[in-house]
């Protein structure tokens, strides 16, 4: 299985998701990812916009895509005749010519087990999800405009 944007919060979290259920992962990332990718927990690490690396990647049973474009796109032939391209952001332009693919929107739906299982795991290190700063509710807007420049951590709001 191949997690695409697993450096990020939905990323990370469908990487301990796989990795929780006995799957084998590979987290794509940025090249300029790769250095922190150690806490991620996947068993590799490979650079999406890296076209050598993307020229080499063996077919994978499953893409957990949250991504869009070109690498989307390039992800869809990454999957075997009769596997799944799971998707937050769609189906790639080119799906159509995947016809042996199952193409799936993925739609989260949270439930009060799921959350606290993964509140748990983040509490106890398993699941890291990376926080740049806490700012205070009342400075939303500043909040809202680092979430904008692609800071690598999240941004928590506190009361």
């Amino acid at each position: 299985m191949l997690v695409s944007d697993a450096f990020g919060g939905v990323g990370r979290s469908a990487v301990f998701a796989a990795k929780e259920r006995g799957a084998k992962v590979i987290a794509g990332v940025l090249k300029k990812q790769l250095t922190g990718t150690a806490n991620l927990g996947a068993d590799e690490v490979m650079a999406l916009d890296d076209e050598a690396a993307m020229k080499v990647l063996a077919p994978v049973d499953v893409v957990a895509n949250a991504v869009r474009g070109k690498t989307a796109e390039q992800l869809i032939g990454k999957v075997k005749a009769g596997g799944v391209f799971a998707s937050v952001t769609g189906a790639p332009a080119n799906a159509k010519d995947y016809p042996f693919v199952r193409v799936v929107p993925f739609v989260s739906r949270q439930d009060a087990r799921t959350l606290r299982h993964m509140a748990e795991a983040v509490a106890a290190g398993k699941l890291v999800i990376p926080i740049d700063r806490t700012l205070p509710l009342k400075d939303a807007a500043e909040a809202h405009a680092l979430v904008g420049q692609g800071r690598t951590g999240k941004v928590l709001l506190a009361p």
